[in-house]
């Protein structure tokens, strides 16, 4: 992991810092936000290799998009169905995704249950509409030896009413012999949901990704739809490379008391990067619970030099009860934002943090005050 030497790489057009290291205290500070125009390519990719000199990022979109279940049938108890029924091996070595595929495929309106310690190569599984997975204590998916920096374990694109209970995904990334630089875009997601909406996911871990162990953005079909109603409780991820977890569109999101750690190998390694790709992105009633941070680089980073553009921005984000523990950098920044006549309104919260052993505890970078008031109240910082 690198560290102050490279934030003039990150954020090259910063021109001031103002930051705050105290005990206790309250701190209001107004700020602004804005759009600008963009392609679907990940901001996060593409500000990090415009800093680096390099070409600019991929879309996270895979080769191909999945289709979309056509069934209306809601995702209840109305039975379960077992991943073996579907011909799913789960022993640890065979590479079940298109028995994977099928089990989901056939479960649609049903439970599906994971029971086993399956493998899947990199093309990863769709879900679909009315999909409801439940992984079985011990169950898991974990992807086989692979070269690639772009995947998703698990898509949730262009989906309704999509359950997920208990999932444990691991990105191997000890087994990824694509090239480990810093500027390769860390798009490789444990889950990727994308224009979905009503996600319920309970109690996820996702471990060493190459990327994002949560992914949440606009639909890769409609690129002004984003993701609505997403609710993720308990998620745990470890061990990923770029970020924890990243919402670059999205409104109703709740991430309720997740714990995101030893996060790093690709800029900007977030426990939780806020970050809209383009004009095009939402970010409203964003709502993060209690969350805890440990061994990142930033805890949480909210970053909005690619929101400002022709279409007006109401931001709303609040943050409650944030714990940091030994952030490299920054426990809580957020930064980026020049309007350049466009607008952005609204507010971006943080109440009653603690920011323990960290570099720095809150920053505020190249923000311009015509923008969301950005407060954070009832700090607690020790160094």
């Amino acid at each position: 992991m690198q560290f102050a030497d490279q934030i003039d790489r990150i954020f090259t057009r910063r021109k001031f810092l103002t930051a705050v290291m105290a005990s206790t205290g309250s701190l209001a500070l107004a700020a602004c936000g804005g759009g600008g125009e963009g392609d679907v390519a990940d901001s996060v990719s593409k500000r990090r290799r415009r800093a680096s000199g390099t070409s600019s990022a991929s879309s996270t979109q895979a080769a191909s998009t999945p289709a979309v279940a056509s069934s209306t049938q809601a995702a209840s108890a109305s039975g379960t169905v077992t991943d073996t029924s579907f011909g799913v091996k789960g022993d640890g070595t065979t590479n079940d995704r298109v028995a994977l595929q099928k089990a989901i495929d056939g479960s649609v309106g049903k439970i599906l249950l994971i029971t086993g310690k399956s493998r899947i190569d990199a093309a990863g599984l769709d879900l679909r509409t009315n999909s409801h997975l439940r992984f079985a204590s011990g169950a898991s998916i974990k992807l086989l030896a692979h070269n690639v920096a772009s995947y998703q374990i698990l898509r949730v694109w262009d989906a309704q009413n999509v359950q997920i209970e208990n999932a444990s995904l691991d990105g191997s990334k000890e087994l990824n012999s694509a090239t480990n630089d810093p500027n390769d875009g860390g798009q490789g997601m444990g889950i990727s949901i994308a224009g979905s909406t009503n996600v319920t996911i309970t109690s996820p871990t996702t471990i060493n990704c190459w990327g994002d162990g949560i992914y949440i953005g606009n639909s890769y079909r409609s690129l002004t739809t984003p993701s609505n109603t997403v609710n993720i409780t308990k998620h745990h991820a470890t061990g990923c490379r770029r970020q924890g977890a990243t919402i670059t569109s999205g409104a109703n999101i709740t991430f309720d008391t997740p714990t995101w750690e030893n996060i790093g190998g690709t800029l900007p390694s977030a426990g939780l990067d806020i970050e809209p790709n383009n004009n095009n992105a939402v970010l409203q009633n964003i709502k993060i619970i209690s969350p805890t941070t440990n061994s990142c680089r930033y805890g949480i980073l909210i970053y909005l030099g690619a929101l400002p553009g022709s279409v007006n921005k109401v931001v709303s984000i609040d943050i409650s009860n944030h714990r940091d523990n030994n952030a490299n950098h920054v426990a809580y920044e957020v930064g980026g934002l020049a309007l350049n006549g466009h607008s952005v309104t609204g507010h971006i919260t943080s109440a009653s943090p603690v920011y323990m052993h960290s570099a720095l505890g809150f920053s505020k970078t190249d923000w311009d005050n015509a923008g969301p008031t950005v407060e954070v109240t009832n700090m607690v910082y020790t160094r």
